[in-house]
């Protein structure tokens, strides 16, 4: 595929072109030079993650999979993955690093997806440049496309308090881990484990990472 795209792939969060589609695609290049490969990654992060998805049931949604390299390691591991991103520049990086792995542009306010249709979706700092009274849309069109008993995995700038701060590509917020979990539980996720990570240095900073299941229609 060339560089264009639809109108409907161009919109961000909201369904129109905002701050966080604009600034990374501004910075494209650069993010994906620094962070984009499992080699910027974390060790105990991936395995935390592979070893989510080992016990998923059925396809996995890699939300605002930026670059393509969470979704590529996937699937070379043999998870059924597609990922999503609200910027054209990453999804034309991540078709051409990645052939064979589907990616699509796309906002998580409104997933082009069918209800029920996946087993798990993995929100890998997804929703930090969520500020709090939006975060609830995405959060349900995530339980939107689960079935029930699916996983979500969110990760996500940890803070003592909810707060903004200057990100380096635009406004990110920081979350407290009782609070991300009680959103993710109002929006019909039950939480299974909660896992925090903190350093002396300033970077990378304090992080968290809840691990959550959709409830059954019956228990919301």
């Amino acid at each position: 595929m060339g560089n264009e795209w639809s109108a409907a792939e161009q919109a961000g969060e909201g369904g129109a072109p905002d701050t966080v589609t604009e600034s990374y695609s501004e910075r494209a290049g650069e993010y994906i030079a620094q962070l984009g490969s499992m080699a910027a990654v974390h060790p105990s992060d991936a395995q935390l993650v592979s070893s989510w998805t080992a016990e998923l049931e059925g396809p996995v949604l890699d939300a605002r999979c930026g670059p393509g390299h969470w979704t590529a390691h996937l699937a070379a591991h043999g998870v059924d993955v597609r990922g999503v991103d609200r910027v054209p520049a990453f999804i034309l990086h991540a078709r051409e690093a990645h052939p064979g792995v589907p990616f699509s542009v796309g906002s998580l306010d409104a997933l082009d997806e069918e209800a029920g249709a996946f087993g798990g979706v993995l929100a890998w700092y997804s929703l930090i440049h969520h500020a709090p009274d939006a975060l609830g849309t995405a959060l349900d069109e995530f339980a939107r496309i689960l079935r029930p008993g699916g996983g979500l995995l969110v990760g996500f700038f940890l803070g003592d308090k909810l707060d903004p701060f200057d990100h380096a590509v635009t406004t990110a917020y920081r979350w407290p881990a009782d609070r991300m979990a009680q959103e993710l539980e109002a929006a019909g996720f039950e939480v299974i484990e909660t896992h925090t990570r903190t350093g002396a240095a300033s970077k990378p900073r304090p992080h968290g990472a809840i691990l959550t299941r959709r409830r059954s229609s019956t228990l919301l």
